[in-house]
């Protein structure tokens, strides 16, 4: 199932919080020190000083928080799209990866022969009669005598391996002890293998295993002593079996493989060889008509969750993204997903949209489903419904081929949403800096005004002491005259 949650709900754009206008703040402070000389109390510095200088950066202030609101905002915008579009890209990609998007083959009796699907194979027309006359076997050969002393040395000297008619390899055994031994050979990596197994009274010996068929069977021989010699009339070891190939029978032919996984015999279809068969297993094919049409469904629901998260960030009035270039051309490349064509060739009757399988576009321009016009073409053409949902490996132009390109393209820091991002992530830096420099005139500046304020509120409380002294002297004098 294909699901990307987002949010549709779009940011509104920031605007600026309405501040005092200077002239009324520098107004309403110089009536604040009029009225204090006036009373005699002394200048209120702690409201005056603030208030001169939240006028003095107030429209500067204002304007560098609302760049970094909207800045703030499209950063927080292109994560949306971002996040919804590689959602949708990711969920359909694992959608195709599990297979239930392919037409599997099925067998008569999976005991016998079991059967799956190559990827990008079409299946819709298999039909094969398979019988198992032998499996594939491999060499394993044992030694016959039970080595007590593990650690002692065997006498065997360096082996040679032969695999085949294949060039000898040689063996350098360590100590010589059937340990040593059984290391060596497995760490020769030749696919020929071997392990010590101990027997019930502590006995061990050396057994050796190669690949299956007949290719693959194997001799072994050491310069110096025939304890673990292995093929060419060996006394010491015996062979438990031999290296066979595959034998069965397709659809009246006799053919051989090396092995009981054969991908190379019918068109598109893995085999397990499980056991031998007495009768004929008939291999045909199963189609995904219900995933099919569940994904159809899906993708559809899905691309209208993410239809709208892009549509409300580039709203020409309200979106945040509303002047992105990179938004703005994802749009216009998503909305004509329906109508491109995911699969090759232009041959008539045969659909290449989502748009011809019953995929419609609504006069919103979101999508829907025509379930009648669907289920006729699922019946119809399912090898070819199956191609647009193939992986990208498999298909180049198919709906996660597609997607996928999309969300690079978006993603991308050279011209896409990555590139919009770093520019707004930029921008904002540059005002965050413009704030910190405003914060530190302001805190010049309050700290200038309030020692300005502070010698001159000193002055005033020296001339009102003189006032005072000068109004009792010219008090006392009238009294004397008096």
């Amino acid at each position: 199932m294909v699901t990307s949650t987002t949010s549709t709900t779009a940011t509104p754009t920031p605007t600026a919080t309405p501040t005092p206008s200077a002239t009324s703040v520098i107004q309403s402070a110089t009536q604040a020190l009029l009225t204090s000389l006036n009373t005699g109390s002394g200048i209120d510095t702690s409201t005056l000083v603030p208030a001169l200088v939240n006028a003095q950066f107030a429209t500067k202030t204002a304007t560098l928080k609302a760049k970094a609101d909207t800045l703030t905002a499209q950063i927080s915008g292109i994560g949306t799209i971002k996040s919804a579009i590689t959602g949708f890209s990711t969920a359909l990609a694992n959608l195709v990866k599990s297979g239930s998007l392919q037409t599997q083959p099925s067998s008569s009796n999976t005991t016998i022969l079991s059967a799956t699907a190559l990827p990008g194979a079409k299946l819709s027309t298999l039909a094969a009669s398979v019988t198992v006359t032998r499996l594939a076997t491999a060499q394993v050969a044992r030694t016959t005598t039970a080595v007590a002393d593990r650690t002692a040395d065997l006498g065997t000297g360096a082996l040679t391996l032969t695999i085949g008619g294949g060039t000898p390899v040689s063996i350098a055994v360590g100590n010589g002890s059937i340990d040593s031994i059984a290391s060596a050979i497995n760490a020769a990596k030749t696919g020929v293998t071997a392990s010590v197994v101990t027997d019930a009274n502590g006995g061990a010996y050396l057994s050796v295993k190669g690949g299956t068929g007949d290719a693959q069977a194997f001799t072994l021989k050491g310069a110096t002593g025939d304890a673990v010699d292995i093929g060419g009339g060996a006394t010491k070891t015996s062979l438990v079996s031999t290296a066979q190939n595959a034998q069965l029978t397709v659809d009246g032919i006799a053919v051989e493989r090396p092995s009981n996984t054969v991908s190379d015999l019918v068109d598109g279809v893995k085999l397990q060889l499980n056991a031998v068969s007495t009768v004929p297993v008939t291999l045909g094919s199963t189609p995904p008509t219900d995933a099919l049409t569940q994904a159809v469904n899906d993708v559809v629901d899905t691309y209208n969750q993410v239809l709208a998260a892009i549509t409300a960030q580039t709203d020409p009035i309200t979106g945040n993204l509303r002047s992105d270039p990179a938004a703005t051309s994802l749009l216009r490349s998503f909305k004509a997903l329906s109508s491109k064509a995911l699969v090759g060739g232009a041959v008539s009757g045969i659909p290449r949209t989502l748009s011809e399988i019953g995929v419609a576009t609504s006069t919103d321009g979101t999508l829907r489903v025509d379930a009648v016009l669907l289920a006729k073409q699922i019946a119809a053409n399912p090898d070819t419904i199956e191609s647009m949902f193939a992986p990208s490996g498999t298909n180049a132009l198919g709906l996660s081929a597609t997607l996928t390109a999309l969300t690079t393209g978006a993603t991308s820091t050279l011209t896409g949403l990555g590139a919009s991002a770093l520019r707004y992530t930029a921008a904002q830096s540059v005002v965050t800096d413009q704030q910190d420099k405003v914060t530190d005139q302001s805190a010049q500046m309050n700290t200038r005004l309030t020692q300005q304020y502070a010698s001159m509120n000193s002055r005033v409380s020296a001339y009102k002491s003189t006032q005072t002294f000068l109004a009792g002297q010219i008090a006392q004098w009238n009294k004397s005259d008096s």
